[in-house]
């Protein structure tokens, strides 16, 4: 047998996550999260040293690099400790209900995760990157296992009363309001906080640093729908505009990193990760059909470029996310100096791009330059035409030859949802068919890798392996994209799959007691806590998406049981959206498709119909959020009078392609005529 030609192998070697293989050769004698790491910490009575992070966290990679390649520490966790590792991307469950004891102990969260738990699994400390030894405020790793491990020893009924508070803490925070009912006040409430922490200058919300948060963006476009606030778009078209400009987009490459670590957008956190740039993508699609203008469109097509280039398996699933570091520095990638520009533009072309992207001798990162275009006076219109489009490919091509950030080659369901979503949701409204056949090619990909035998969806898959049964967030992620990808092509094959996995996502965490949804089914692992999530953070959460997905899935199908369930929701979590409003704008945006003017439509006609796709353009370039379309031709009037049974009084009308407008459970006269059908939606 070969022998490695590392020092140190742990369990972490038969492992598929790439951020528990990026520890596999540690001198932590780390094991995954399961059975076996339990059942040792039990027998030799050791409390468990849990570590949470993902593979492309910057601070996860300097913990590793101070303390968990470092033996004295490793000596330590060894001796006293079961050291467990998790990729929080892998088990949301798990971190989810341990971020959230961080969060109590010590007010904030964040990644790398650390707790110290007893063999059951019950906390009793936490927090999150800690250095080898005490530095800038921050406890050492040494100092706080030689402290918790004399304690175990010493005084661990001190430490059981401590596991005693937070579990009860855990169980008032988990548990489900009192039912109740959402107020048309919480709508105009997160307007008004949106309005006051508004960031004139700069765009975006608060201070530094600032997250792209597209959701917020989302919400803010449906309140300017519903009430023709001129503020609420003003926010949103400056909060686009201000992204693109800064370092946080990839000038050079396309895409957008997580957040901005400054108020300006100018210096990323440079991780990319896939769900940020799909929820992106989705919403500067929103604004090029709210506002007409073109700039936003073509941001869009830059992130789906980024996406289908670098972000895309050759099976048809999309990656996770890429690292910030390159060899072993963060944002070394993405960096440039005037010189090299030189090299490869040449003086003059070289002068003209530096100058128009603020590369400079100073540099304005850690003596290197970031590109950017903040305080460039070109127009935002201007600026998405790429004006300099031949210097920037060059400057590509020679990227390309640099020591690329590690990409999590991971697919994970409820990403590709997102991602399914905004390709299909781009592929109706940009009119480009090469989206909509990645999207369906995803769908193809889950389907084939990601659902069982039995049907049920699973989580993750890595190098031929499917493993960890499916989140709420994969059921109503997916299940969006599903209703996104029937919207684009009006096949009921897409319409029928999200129906019946919107009806499994009932069944496996569905609260039928006190309403809403858990994170994990009642066929998976049962941990310490069975928690609920409503708050919609870096991305919305399960249950508000999932809210959504039931109205809209009602909507077209005429089912009023999905609106009933959707209602259930909203009074589940009644109080905590009143309390903040702010924090949970993806079910405002339910609630105000529940409760708006919204509409159904079906276009009647025959296969192959110019005619008919005249009256679906129109649908398209329309900015209609709380609308559903549904198409009708002799190729689908079978699986539709089954899935859809209203529309099987519909019919052309004169053998014209006929438009049904649906409002308030009212349906107006059949429509024949383009104008007059473009009008009743206005």
């Amino acid at each position: 047998m070969q022998e490695s030609i590392h020092k140190f192998n742990n369990k972490l070697i038969q492992e598929k996550s790439p951020y528990l293989l990026q520890h596999a050769h540690n001198p932590v004698d780390w094991y995954p999260w399961g059975a076996e790491a339990f059942a040792r910490a039990v027998s030799e009575d050791k409390p468990i040293f849990l570590s949470i992070g993902y593979s492309t966290c910057h601070w996860c990679h300097v913990m590793e690099r101070e303390s968990f390649e470092d033996e004295e520490v490793a000596r330590l966790l060894n001796k006293h400790f079961i050291s467990i590792k998790v990729d929080r991307e892998e088990r949301p469950d798990v971190d989810h209900i341990y971020m959230s004891v961080c969060q109590a102990l010590t007010g904030h969260g964040g990644w790398p995760l650390t707790i110290i738990m007893a063999p059951d699994r019950k906390p009793f400390y936490a927090g999150t990157y800690f250095p080898k030894t005490s530095r800038g405020g921050y406890p050492g790793i040494i100092e706080i296992l030689e402290h918790i491990n004399h304690a175990w020893r010493n005084d661990r009924i001190s430490l059981v009363e401590s596991s005693g508070k937070i579990m009860k803490h855990m169980e008032q925070e988990f548990g489900t309001d009192e039912h109740g009912e959402v107020n048309e006040e919480a709508i105009e409430a997160a307007f008004a906080s949106f309005s006051r922490s508004f960031d004139k200058t700069y765009g975006g919300f608060g201070t530094a640093p600032k997250f792209p948060t597209a959701h917020n963006l989302m919400y803010l476009l449906r309140y300017y729908k519903k009430s023709s606030n001129a503020n609420a778009l003003n926010m949103v078209e400056k909060t686009l505009e201000a992204m693109y400009r800064g370092g946080m987009y990839d000038h050079i490459g396309f895409g957008f990193s997580r957040y901005s670590t400054d108020r300006k957008w100018l210096v990323p956190h440079f991780e990319k990760m896939l769900y940020d740039n799909a929820l992106l993508a989705y919403t500067y699609i929103e604004a090029y059909q709210a506002t007409g203008k073109e700039q936003y469109k073509r941001v869009a097509e830059q992130i789906f470029e980024y996406v289908l280039r670098d972000m895309t398996s050759p099976e048809g699933g999309f990656y996770s996310a890429e690292d910030a570091d390159s060899e072993g520095v963060e944002g070394k990638f993405y960096v440039w100096k005037p010189q090299e520009v030189a090299e490869i533009l040449g003086d003059k072309d070289a002068k003209e791009y530096c100058s128009f992207y603020d590369i400079t001798d100073e540099g304005n990162f850690e003596g290197n330059s970031i590109p950017n275009i903040i305080h460039n006076k070109v127009s935002f219109e201007e600026s998405t035409q790429l004006p300099l489009d031949n210097m920037r490919k060059k400057l590509y091509d020679h990227r390309e030859k640099r020591i690329h950030p590690y990409k999590d080659d991971k697919i994970l369901t409820a990403w590709n949802g997102l991602m399914i979503a905004a390709l299909a949701y781009g592929a109706r409204v940009l009119g480009n068919k090469s989206y909509k056949e990645a999207a369906e090619k995803a769908i193809g990909f889950i389907k084939r890798k990601l659902i069982r035998v039995d049907g049920r969806l699973l989580a993750r898959y890595r190098e031929g392996e499917a493993a960890y049964l499916g989140y709420l967030d994969d059921y109503a992620f997916l299940v969006w994209g599903l209703i996104e990808l029937y919207q684009a092509s009006f096949d009921t094959k897409y319409l029928e799959l999200a129906v019946r996995l919107n009806a499994d996502m009932i069944q496996y965490f569905g609260d039928a007691d006190k309403g809403g949804y858990f994170i994990y089914g009642n066929d998976s692992e049962q941990l310490i806590a069975r928690p609920k999530e409503v708050y919609d953070g870096a991305m919305p959460s399960g249950n508000s998406v999932a809210a959504l997905n039931l109205l809209r899935i009602g909507r077209l199908t005429g089912s009023t049981e999905h609106e009933v369930e959707a209602e259930g929701l909203f009074g589940a979590f009644a109080d905590r959206i009143n309390s903040y409003s702010m924090g949970h704008t993806y079910m405002l945006m339910s609630v105000m498709f529940a409760r708006g003017k919204g509409s159904e439509i079906v276009i009647v006609g025959n296969n192959q119909d110019a005619a008919a796709q005249c009256f679906i353009d129109i649908i398209n370039k329309s900015y209609l959020p709380n609308s559903v379309v549904v198409v009708k031709t002799s190729n689908e009037e079978k699986a539709l009078s089954e899935l859809i049974p209203y529309t099987g009084g519909q019919s052309m009308v004169d053998d014209k392609t006929t438009a049904y407008i649906c409002e308030n459970f009212a349906c107006r006269a059949p429509i024949t005529d383009l104008h007059e059908f473009q009008q009743s939606l206005h």
